[in-house]
């Protein structure tokens, strides 16, 4: 496997052992006193104390902070805050999958600029410089380490928060597949679902540029071609490797354009039921292909071809949901929502739930609570 190092916003080290360079970096970044943010299963693993040992080796003091579930919500932050208030830290590490580095950002925003959470929901609210940060990603999945954004779920209103600032994002990305290696199967298989979705949607957004598609070009192969690679081979470093890379490629892709109607309706089912974010991905995203599919036929085909499937423009759409459908039920998940505990009379309240979150105004066919009734039954 190739070692890889990137500029963006944000710099990406990939390549099995990368991890050993983070005292390299917390010098080079002028990290003295440093908190980790990572939920209990990443330090019950191990990875915290390892990040910890590599940090002090360079003479780095470090705090670590964990009190945080899979969705990491208001309370949460600002139990974060308050834990590392009187610490008087310089920086930040989030080490871990989507939640701990949303954390971390969330953290973050409080620290340095004061108020609630809520205060950032939206894009470029906070006024005051950043503590720098680094993401180390133990799971292929969201590509937070790649974005400017940090998910944060109103603990009052259970409303996913979308909280994004130039300032917010990682200074470095590590990205070690070693250490994606001993994930278990279902946390794998949800992220890597939600990795998969990025590249769908955020190929046809109507937010889409020039270096979202490209980034969605390098992603697609990475992670439509190796899914089920790595869910049959899951000790492969090199499977690994690729979901890792096109995990962080996907993520970019987001952060230089949106995501659409799957996550809007995933959402809800979230906030909602505490399904985990993968599985109701999962639910929703072969669904909203064939739902979108009589405004972008074109562009699915793309993914249907990155996908290894052989099809024309006229069944590429249904092709691409169908081999979606196959990816999720290798994952272990249903794409229907009968079997999730879901009753049909309140699928017109997750429509109308749906309709208001911020990803669906960029989703290439016009959304609305009508639409997301028509998905949701076709999901049912």
């Amino acid at each position: 496997m190739k070692t890889l190092e990137i500029e963006l916003p944000t710099r990406a080290l990939f390549g099995p052992g990368a991890l050993n360079r983070i005292g390299e970096l917390a010098r080079e970044l002028d990290f003295r006193r440093t908190l980790v943010v990572c939920d209990p299963g990443i330090s019950e693993a191990g990875y915290y104390d390892r990040v910890a040992r590599l940090l002090e080796d360079v003479g780095t003091l470090v705090f670590g902070y964990h009190d945080f579930s899979n969705n990491p919500d208001s309370d949460s932050i600002e139990s974060g805050r308050a834990f590392v208030q009187s610490h008087n830290v310089d920086s930040i590490v989030g080490l871990g999958g989507g939640s701990s580095m949303d954390c971390a950002k969330g953290i973050n925003f409080l620290l340095t600029n004061g108020g609630r959470i809520q205060d950032y929901w939206g894009y470029q609210k906070a006024l005051l410089p950043m503590l720098p940060m680094i993401g180390v990603p133990t799971t292929a999945g969201t590509g937070s380490e790649a974005q400017s954004y940090a998910l944060i779920c109103d603990s009052e209103t259970h409303v996913k928060m979308a909280c994004g600032d130039p300032k917010a994002a990682f200074k470095v990305a590590i990205l070690d597949p070693e250490l994606t290696l001993t994930q278990p199967r279902a946390v794998r298989a949800a992220a890597a679902y939600d990795a998969i979705s990025h590249v769908v949607e955020t190929r046809v957004t109507t937010e889409r540029t020039a270096t979202s598609l490209d980034f969605t070009r390098k992603a697609a192969p990475c992670l439509l071609g190796s899914f089920e690679n790595v869910m049959e081979h899951p000790d492969n470093i090199d499977v690994n490797g690729d979901m890792l890379l096109g995990a962080f490629y996907a993520g970019a892709a987001i952060e230089h354009s949106m995501l659409g109607a799957t996550h809007a309706c995933a959402n809800p089912l979230t906030a909602r039921y505490g399904t985990e974010h993968g599985v109701a991905i999962a639910h929703m995203l072969p669904h909203v292909v064939r739902w979108n599919g009589v405004v972008c036929g074109d562009e699915y085909a793309e993914l249907a071809t990155a996908a290894g499937l052989d099809c024309d423009r006229e069944h590429a759409t249904e092709m691409l949901a169908q081999r979606l459908e196959v990816l999720a039920v290798i994952g272990g998940f249903d794409t229907r929502l009968r079997t999730a505990g879901i009753e049909p009379e309140e699928l017109p309240s997750l429509a109308a739930d749906a309709s208001k979150q911020w990803t669906g105004q960029f989703n290439p066919r016009p959304f609305d609570e009508i639409g997301a009734l028509e998905i949701y039954e076709c999901a049912y």
